[in-house]
């Protein structure tokens, strides 16, 4: 018996390109759907999100179903936030808002076994296989087949991000416009110099430390040059909306044209 590998880590580690969906809204069989086009990952939010554990567990499951990885972006809260997804079973976890070397050392030592960190120990879990799996097989597979991915989404980290992508442990660094372009003073100006300088440090720091980086968005020929190999292209909240929108608007396109009856 064996933990189940990560499809994420096993295409970037051959050189591939990855796709993750994201989910704001908490149906499992959303989720499910996204395995079944083919999706790589889900990602799911606690974050910004009230998705509480037994909902995350229901979405793992359907996840898991269709062999679709799950990252799951945790609130920045105590070390149980840290583990309760990976104790589920998640893929990974994506933690927002990472401003310093010192952080990431600490994310490190929490969400990692010996002798990376110092993770506490609870193999009774279905990560664990509830204690079928054996206790230094555990460790070692969780530590192999099990992703952290940290967000710079800040001007602070930049200075340290050197120190920050050498941290062991830590296998993504994942760039957020959306933050950074606010943090800097720029909202949604896409094409700030700053946030064009600070997508491509990222990149090239995550390169240079043997670590994968991540962004939002389409992979564009720019970004792939770039070295970016994770892309989160589409979110649930997107899709429905834009999905809605365009189907209201062509009914109304469709009645304003029929004559109204005698």
């Amino acid at each position: 018996m064996n933990m189940r590998p990560s499809r994420v880590l096993d295409r970037l580690r051959e050189g591939g390109v990855v796709n993750s969906f994201k989910f704001n809204l908490s149906c499992p069989r959303a989720i499910e759907i996204a395995g079944l086009l083919g999706y790589d990952c889900a990602w799911l939010d606690q974050e910004h999100t009230p998705t509480d554990l037994s909902t995350l567990e229901s979405q793992i499951l359907a996840a898991k179903a269709r062999d679709m990885d799950v990252l799951v972006r945790v609130p920045r809260g105590s070390y149980s936030d840290l583990l309760h997804p990976f104790e589920l079973d998640a893929s990974g976890i994506m933690v927002p808002h990472v401003m310093s070397a010192d952080d990431a050392r600490t994310l490190a030592r929490l969400t990692r076994f010996y002798p990376i960190g110092r993770r506490p120990v609870d193999g009774g879990n279905r990560d664990g296989a509830y204690c079928l799996l054996d206790f230094r097989q555990y460790l070692r597979e969780a530590n192999a087949n099990r992703f952290v991915i940290i967000q710079i989404e800040d001007p602070e980290p930049l200075a340290e991000l050197d120190a920050i992508a050498a941290v062991p442990g830590i296998d993504m660094l994942f760039f957020g416009p959306s933050d950074f372009s606010q943090a800097i003073g720029a909202p949604a100006e896409w094409n700030h110099p700053l946030l064009l300088q600070a997508r491509r440090q990222v990149a090239d720091t995550a390169i240079r430390h043997g670590k994968f980086a991540g962004t939002v968005g389409m992979p564009t020929q720019e970004l792939l040059e770039m070295g970016y190999r994770f892309f989160n292209i589409t979110a649930d909240v997107i899709a429905l909306a834009e999905y809605g929108r365009q189907k209201l608007d062509e009914f109304r396109r469709l009645t304003n044209a029929t004559p109204a009856p005698r």
